[in-house]
């Protein structure tokens, strides 16, 4: 069986204000895709929800703004991704610290998105 996941769906409550973010920290494009919003980053998307979005099928409890908790593979050292963070003015709530991701043991950094939902970027290098 060779299953992956798809995409995640994010809930955002300014739409503006988070596609700029996403855009520049993580190098997200901002796409419309069936007049609703997700972010590509590389391979993965994430689909955006917001109150002006009302997608045809709901989980039984939707996600809120800041409740999401995603990780993002760093393809290089650790120390860039701080650099990178320091650079667009996000705060680092944690790390660098090793963590286990998908591939093993890596080098994590937390932080979070304008609603406050966590983010970390991992690297295996």
């Amino acid at each position: 069986m060779d299953v992956r996941i798809d995409h995640v769906v994010i809930h955002v409550s300014d739409f503006t204000r988070s596609d700029g973010f996403y855009r520049a920290v993580l190098g997200a494009e901002v796409v419309d895709i069936d007049a609703r919003v997700a972010y590509r980053i590389g391979e993965q998307q994430l689909n955006v929800h917001g109150r002006e979005v009302r997608p045809a099928m709901l989980a039984r409890t939707p996600v809120a703004p800041g409740n999401s908790d995603l990780c993002f593979e760093w393809r290089g050292p650790i120390s860039e991704a701080v650099a990178h963070l320091t650079r667009h003015g996000v705060e680092i709530e944690a790390g660098p610290i090793i963590r286990g991701g998908a591939k093993g043991a890596g080098t994590s950094v937390y932080f979070r998105d304008p609603d406050g939902s966590l983010l970390e970027f991992i690297s295996y290098v």
